[in-house]
């Protein structure tokens, strides 16, 4: 679809080209590098972000090959150590690797999705066996998504000490310990405490593992793997639905195997995830450059697209370290107020999070089996029906999978949020039909909720793909962290507090009202200030929000009357082409040298 971005010079392949900023001669020369004194490379040469960035536009292989050649010296003069808890698995395809690691770390997300599942169906039960009252029930199911606030200021401490991979090892211990203790639970106070502790590995692992994926994989396939984690929460919650659906017959106790079943899930991704290696930024952010290297060429090969990738994000990471020296203050995380590049950042990604959970989402997911109820299904209708929502976020998420690398991430926000508005249109009417008319009444509400979790599940894997990939790196773990405090936070007021907006605004007042006002307000907001970012490096990302916030809208603006033009005149090839128009815009411009002044103004921004 040809939506408006905020791009660089693309080639056909949507590659970006650099050009350099009015000041800097276009052709890189042999004493190049010797113009910028921000930080030394392993050879004993300066060079900035910039320059290498430059060097891997122009495909001077030369250097790149020399720098990397040295690290690979360095790597295989190392003795070799492989212990039980860190085993160096190795494959011949690293595309194997790559598959294997996205599989095991999106299995938090597997989790996330039965316990949003396996609750709805417990809650039909365990209130009456655990004596709990309306708000009981609601601080119970609210308990996860509460803990997980806590598991995400926790995310950006422990990332940075013990990394990302030690971080998800950590978030399936407390999966284990709070799904046991939850089973076993005597009482109100137990459950809850049982329940947060489950929400604290939520919080943790669902803020590390897409940073984790996204560090990891090749920008090629980011946006679709990292959506990944989507379509396993999604997954997760179907397989929760069954496990309900199993055990709902079970004449005593039977939401004490709903709910302990999910300690067979943890299991197997805690043993996965120990055959797994840290993220290569991660050990480079740590200045392990080596270590980096020898991970990097496991899971992602020594091909030429993989050397070059990897000598841009070395010298993006040192002159990370050189800001970090010159930095007056002790706390990096203030440059999300002081820095127009990281604040712009943190601004757009919660923005993006609030919108995926104030549109109603997780309050749904969390209350599916009661609102079934609601509608005239009866307690096992009611959990058998609930399997229909779950497979409907299920199936939605598997085209963002295949092709939001293919149309971007504008073409996912902008084309899908309408879709879910329809969808809670649908559900809000469906109250308003009797239910001496069950047929009628159900039938609207299973349509709207169908519509609306199927485009939700496309659209929800933006809210982890984003947030992902956003960040610098020398921020990404604090920015993760401010993304899952609003991610967790806003799911825990939108479902503690869902009976009493329900009981203050209507049913159809809550749904299609507030829900559905916010997800238009939300689409303005997109198609106004979001940028795209599909098949770019973390690297070339940074370039892209360093650029003035005015720029952008202006440009989104541009596009997006361009964009509608094609659509009104039925030019459909045009509308739908994975090639945005903005792209071919600036092609087109670049030969006037407009693209050289612009990124002239951004490298200046960014020293001022």
């Amino acid at each position: 679809m040809a939506t408006p971005t905020s791009d660089h010079n693309s080639n056909e392949k949507g590659e970006i080209t650099v050009t350099p900023p009015p000041t800097e001669p276009a052709a890189i020369t042999e004493d190049a590098p010797k113009r910028n004194k921000s930080v030394y490379s392993t050879s004993g040469r300066r060079m900035s972000e910039w320059e290498a960035m430059q060097i891997a536009a122009a495909g001077d292989f030369v250097t790149i090959d020399a720098e990397v050649d040295e690290l690979e010296a360095e790597f295989q003069s190392q003795p070799k150590t492989s212990h039980w808890y860190k085993y160096e698995l190795q494959f011949k395809d690293p595309k194997y690797f790559t598959w294997l690691l996205v599989g095991f770390a999106s299995m938090g997300g597997l989790l996330s999705g039965i316990d949003q599942s396996l609750i709805s169906g417990a809650n039909l039960f365990m209130p009456g066996s655990l004596h709990l009252n309306t708000k009981q029930t609601s601080m119970v199911s609210s308990g996860v998504p509460l803990g997980a606030v806590g598991g995400a200021l926790l995310l950006g401490p422990v990332n940075e000490a013990v990394g990302r991979r030690n971080a998800i090892i950590v978030a399936c211990i407390l999966y284990t310990v709070g799904a046991a203790l939850e089973a076993g639970a005597v009482s109100y106070g137990m459950m809850v405490a049982a329940r947060v502790i489950l929400g604290l590995g939520v919080g943790l692992e669902g803020g590390t593992v897409p940073v984790y994926v996204a560090e990891s994989v090749s920008r090629k396939y980011r946006g679709n793997l990292v959506s990944l984690y989507q379509f396993m929460i999604a997954l997760g919650e179907v397989f929760g639905y069954v496990v309900a659906a199993i055990f709902v017959n079970v004449k005593s106790g039977s939401w004490r195997y709903m709910l302990g079943s999910s300690l067979l899930f943890s299991t197997i991704m805690f043993v996965g995830i120990l055959f797994m290696p840290e993220s290569p930024r991660y050990l480079m952010h740590k200045g392990h450059t080596t270590e980096a290297w020898g991970v990097w060429r496991r899971i992602r090969g020594t091909s030429p697209d993989a050397r070059q990738e990897f000598f841009v994000m070395k010298h993006s990471v040192e002159d990370e370290f050189a800001a970090k020296e010159t930095r007056t203050g002790s706390f990096a995380w203030l440059d999300f107020f002081t820095v127009p590049r990281a604040r712009r950042a943190i601004i757009y990604a919660n923005i993006m999070v609030f919108l995926g959970q104030f549109t109603g989402i997780n309050a749904i997911q969390y209350y599916m089996a009661t609102l079934m109820a609601q509608v005239g299904f009866d307690s096992k209708q009611a959990v058998f029906m609930s399997l229909v929502g779950g497979g409907a976020l299920l199936l939605g998420t598997i085209p963002a999978i295949l092709y939001m690398e293919r149309f971007g991430r504008r073409f996912w926000a902008i084309a899908m949020l309408p879709g879910f508005f329809i969808g809670l249109l649908i559900i809000g009417c469906s109250y308003l039909i009797p239910l001496s008319n069950k047929t009628g009444s159900q039938g609207a509400y299973i349509t709207g909720l169908i519509i609306y979790e199927g485009f939700f599940g496309s659209y929800a894997c933006l809210t982890w793909v984003i947030p992902s990939e956003v960040y610098p790196t020398y921020l990404r773990s604090y920015g993760m962290e401010t993304s899952d405090v609003t991610l967790f936070l806003c799911s825990f007021l939108v479902t503690y507090f869902f009976s009493q907006m329900q009981e203050a605004m209507s049913r159809i007042g809550l749904t299609l009202g507030f829900y559905g006002g916010i997800a238009v307000v939300g689409w303005f907001y997109q198609i106004l200030f979001m940028p795209e970012t599909k098949n770019k490096t973390l690297e070339e990302i940074d370039i892209l929000f360093s650029q003035p916030t005015g720029q952008l809208v202006k440009e989104n603006l541009r596009s997006s009357l361009v964009t509608a033009k094609d659509f009104l005149a039925g030019r459909w090839g045009k509308v739908f082409s994975h090639v945005a128009e903005s792209e071919l815009f600036k092609d087109g411009e670049s030969s006037k040298g407009e693209v050289g002044q612009s990124m002239g103004a951004v490298m200046h921004e960014e020293k001022v």
